[in-house]
Formats: C-alpha cells, structure tokens, sequence
C-alpha cells in the first residue's frame, strides 16, 4: 500500500487502488488452496512443493527488479528507525491511535477465522479438509464483496465511519461466535453466516487503511506510517493468535472466543475513543515538519498536529 500512495495520487483513484489491492489479496487466498488441491492430482507433494520454492524465487527476483516511479525517499534507511518514527507519529497523531485500536478488533475476529478454522469444522462439525476450505472461503467471500463496493461507499461517507462500522461488524461477528459455541447451536449455515459477517467486517477496517494513513503523514514520512502500520497490526495478531490457539486447544473454543470477542470490543470502544468525530482533513506532520512551521511562526500546525 504504501508503493500505491507514491504511484496513485488521486484521491479516488487512490481509494479504488486499495479495494482492488484488497481484492487480490482475497482471490490469492481463495484460490491458493484450489490451485494446490488440483496441482496434488497431477504431480506428487515434492515436486509441487519444489514448484512453489521456485515460484517464490521468481516472485523474489520480480520485487527487487520493480522500480516505483516518483517514490518518496525516507529520511530513515534502516527498517528499524522507519517503523520507530512511525510509531512514533501514530502515537501522536489522534486518527492513528484509532487505526492502532482497529488492529487490535480485526487481530481479534480474525484469529477466529485463521486460527481455529480448522480444527472447529473438523472437530465441532466433523467436517472434512475440504469443507475447512469451503467456511474459508465463505470468510473470503465477505471481504471481497466488501471491497468491491468500498470505493463508492468512501466516495460519500467519512472513513472514520466506515472503519468504527466495520467494527461494530465484527463485534457482533465474534459475540454471534460465542453465542453459537457455548448454546451448542453449532451448524453449517450459522457458521458460514457468521464467517461471511467477520470478513465485512474486516474489510470495512482494512480496505480505507491506506486511505487514512495516507492522509496522516507528511510526504517524507508515508514509508514510515506504513511501516510502522505492518509492525503494528502484526504486533495485535501475535497476542490473539495464543489466545485463538493456546486456549482454544486447552481451555476449548467459548473461552477463547469469548476473550477474543472481549479484546475486539475493547478495540472497538478504544477507537471511538481515540479517534476524534470530527477528524479534519488537514494532515499530521514529522517530527522536522513541526519544528520547521513552529520556527516559521505557524502554532496552528502544531495545534493540529498533535
């Protein structure tokens, strides 16, 4: 996303680039598991798994090549010091510290999906691999929807309420989860309904991302927003992908879910909390840019700023 933010400088073009981003995501997703169920027919487990090592070589050889056209250069070179000055401008910037919250609301209801998938159809359902890959896909099927009729929809209404939206999505997604589980009301069509609701709700969240970060550093800075922004959304999954599978295996799944659920409420009410309602579109600056319009007399700046 952030290569897009150099490359797309239109607004709207910007916001259809994301949703089609998150779209190819999806079908990479969805259609991986398919493409190797069907390569398995026709070759054996080594040689496929050789094909996809070579694959990955080539997709390796193919980043390093790419040149982005007018790409803004970081005043950090190190990854380290990009995702710490980044850090550092979400922790200031009010909008950001929501975008921190989403993280941990998506982490949470996602980990449900990615997590304990398996072992739940197999277990709950006793459904087969294949059905693991059919709820899978009920999951993606809601984020791409989603995505596809984002750009309209951030063409009219604020991101900042399509985000707190798609959290209230997924609160309710991972609460129905609970629900489901501890009233033994487990079944095929609840559980797909109920998979295809936490994908909306991810998309709603993930989709206008970019958008916001965008909109939130100075032009030096987007690298490190969205270093920052990977190190940061990363950091949420890795406290609820233990409680997804460490106490989804120990404790069962309605303990897990219902901590999962506690922390995407959490996440929720925290965004709303942080994130001021009315959000103005002026964006935040550097660390160097706020110095520079303090010394040139403009307070406002740093008013805004913070």
């Amino acid at each position: 996303m952030s290569c897009s933010a150099d490359i797309v400088t239109d607004e709207s073009a910007y916001t259809r680039a994301l949703s089609a981003s998150q779209v190819a995501s999806t079908m990479e997703s969805l259609l991986s598991p398919v493409l190797a169920a069907v390569a398995l027919t026709f070759m054996s487990f080594d040689r496929l798994f050789l094909g996809t090592s070579a694959g990955f070589l080539v997709s390796a050889f193919l980043v390093l090549s790419t040149r982005i056209p007018d790409a803004r250069p970081s005043t950090h070179t190190k990854a380290w010091d990009k995702a710490a000055a980044g850090i550092r401008t979400f922790f200031t910037t009010p909008r950001l510290r929501g975008i921190m919250a989403l993280n941990l609301t998506v982490a949470a209801a996602g980990s449900i999906v990615v997590v304990n998938t398996v072992n739940y159809v197999r277990d709950e359902l006793g459904g087969t691999q294949s059905d693991v890959a059919w709820m899978l896909a009920a999951s993606g099927t809601g984020t791409l929807l989603a995505a596809l009729g984002l750009p309209r929809v951030l063409d009219r209404i604020a991101a900042r309420t399509v985000m707190t939206t798609g959290s209230g999505v997924l609160v309710a997604g991972t609460i129905a989860a609970v629900v489901l589980i501890a009233a033994g009301l487990t079944s095929w069509i609840g559980t797909a309904l109920i998979w295809t609701v936490i994908g909306i709700g991810m998309a709603l969240i993930i989709t206008p991302t970019g958008k916001v970060l965008r909109a939130s550093a100075g032009h030096s800075a987007i690298p490190e927003v969205f270093a920052a922004q990977f190190s940061l959304s990363h950091l949420a999954w890795l406290i609820t992908y233990p409680v997804a599978g460490l106490i989804g295996t120990n404790a069962g799944f309605t303990a897990a879910w219902t901590i999962l659920a506690a922390l995407a409420a959490a996440g929720a009410t925290a965004s709303l909390l942080l994130w001021p309602r009315h959000d103005g579109p002026e964006s935040a600056r550097t660390p160097a840019e706020i110095t520079q319009h303090t010394l040139s007399g403009d307070p406002a700046t740093l008013v805004r700023a913070a």
